[in-house]
């Protein structure tokens, strides 16, 4: 494991032509030159061209580095966030540290900011939860994504893009599943495809601060291993197992749980999954109480209200046109939607679509989200209803959905609620990651 605290690489721009942004203090370019103020950084056909206040300089290296010379900051212009997601924007973004430009060999740069571990999480519970959320849920979260990101460093992050694809006509499979990608030039992403930071944009309350402080160097820990400590918005009441969204293998502290004081049995059948979604369960993340939402969840989050149980409508024309943008198949017409393979909170793994001209089984979670959305499902977790026509061809297909996520770990909308029953942060991991026990490495 590890005995002091690391500094940390966070990509939060990539595949850029040239990139802007202000130097807000003093900073040495690659420990030389003194620059500040407005800062262009371009590819040139010798190098990097980087301009700032007066100051214009070709750096031949494929890597700048301006380290700041006292408390300074910097801003990246046009940073994208939410990638894919139905929140997907662009906006301006403060950092504190180091700003390192790449030069990849494909002809464009990328933006990264040096940090230490501890200064970086303020910024992601920050920017995963609201700052007034209860302190006891920011101590948690503190926990999770702490061990979430030494997981993910100490695996050499090779849990990349691994795609499955056993294709046989007439009938076949495609199943993908994405993990954390193994970046070229950095250790995280800044966007939700790793963790959501967004530097010092997001004010960090003194709450916040304190949680960081008070959990400092704590991970959770199983056998002699750091866990990887996943988590995501709703999970609908149960959590989901790790094999059934990513690789096929067991992990002891990232089985289904009942997000709830009741004892609800993870879902073995079809029928077990109807009645679940179709149903509204008990459950800490089953909550429209707006105050603490609007303590949990980030502005553009709360444009989400209807994460616990959801519905999707698609005519039939709507859905063949969806599909066959998304996927790049032509199904003819699609007769036919249905669950192959669940897990055990109701999330498809594998769903077979059968259409005219193709039948084909897609999955897991997060390729069924993408192929029946224009960005994402809130999550696989569904049951599909046909109304058919008189002539017998489905007219219209309903989506009736549970949760917000791929549901393994900790549920956020639940860890809240617990925080706010007065659970404290020790019995909010525990009960989300169980056979995991706190362990304070440095």
């Amino acid at each position: 494991m590890i005995s002091r605290e690391p500094i940390i690489k966070v990509g939060v721009l990539e595949h850029q032509k040239e990139i802007n942004g202000v130097l807000n203090g003093r900073f040495a370019l690659n420990d030389s030159v003194s620059i500040e103020g407005p800062f262009n950084v371009r590819r040139d056909q010798t190098g990097i061209a980087f301009s700032a206040a007066g100051v214009f300089k070709i750096v031949k290296q494929a890597e700048i580095v301006c380290k700041p010379l006292d408390a300074s900051s910097f801003v990246l212009k046009d940073v994208q966030i939410g990638i894919q997601f139905h929140w997907e924007r662009k906006e301006d973004q403060s950092f504190a540290g180091s700003l390192n430009i790449v030069s990849d060999g494909d002809g464009t740069l990328a933006a990264i900011n040096e940090i230490a571990l501890e200064e970086y999480l303020k910024s992601v519970i920050s920017s995963e939860m609201s700052a007034t959320a209860p302190f006891e849920l920011l101590k948690a979260h503190a926990i999770t994504s702490r061990s979430w990101l030494l997981a993910a460093l100490q695996g050499g992050q090779k849990k990349a893009r691994i795609p499955r694809q056993a294709l046989s006509e007439p009938e076949g499979e495609i199943i993908r599943w994405y993990d954390r990608e193994s970046h070229k030039h950095f250790d995280v992403c800044a966007d939700d495809h790793c963790q959501r930071y967004q530097g010092i944009s997001k004010i960090v309350s003194p709450a916040v601060a304190e949680a960081i402080n008070t959990t400092r160097g704590i991970f959770l820990v199983s056998g002699e291993e750091i866990c990887d400590a996943r988590y995501s918005k709703a999970c609908g009441g149960l959590t989901e197992s790790y094999e059934n969204v990513w690789e096929e293998k067991s992990v002891p502290y990232l089985t289904t749980i009942s997000d709830s004081q009741d004892q609800h049995p993870p879902l073995k059948t079809e029928g077990d999954a109807q009645k679940w979604i179709l149903g509204a369960a008990e459950a800490y993340c089953h909550t429209t109480d707006g105050k603490i939402l609007k303590q949990v969840l980030p502005s553009f989050d709360q444009e989400t209200t209807d994460f616990f149980r959801w519905k999707v409508e698609y005519t039939r024309k709507e859905l063949e046109d969806l599909v066959k943008k998304r996927s790049g198949y032509d199904f003819g017409t699609i007769m036919n939607v249905r669950p192959m393979r669940r897990g055990s909170s109701g999330r498809i793994s594998a769903l077979k679509i059968e259409g005219t001209m193709k039948t084909l089984t897609v999955g897991k979670e997060l390729e069924i989200r993408r192929w029946l959305s224009p960005s994402h499902l809130y999550s696989s977790a569904f049951v599909v209803g046909t109304e058919i026509g008189d002539d017998g061809i489905p007219k219209r297909f309903v989506f009736h959905g549970a949760g917000w996520g791929h549901g393994v770990g900790l549920c956020q909308i639940g860890a809240a609620v617990m925080a706010t029953k007065g659970f404290t942060a020790e019995e909010i991991v525990k009960h989300y990651f169980r056979d995991a026990e706190l362990q304070k490495l440095y």
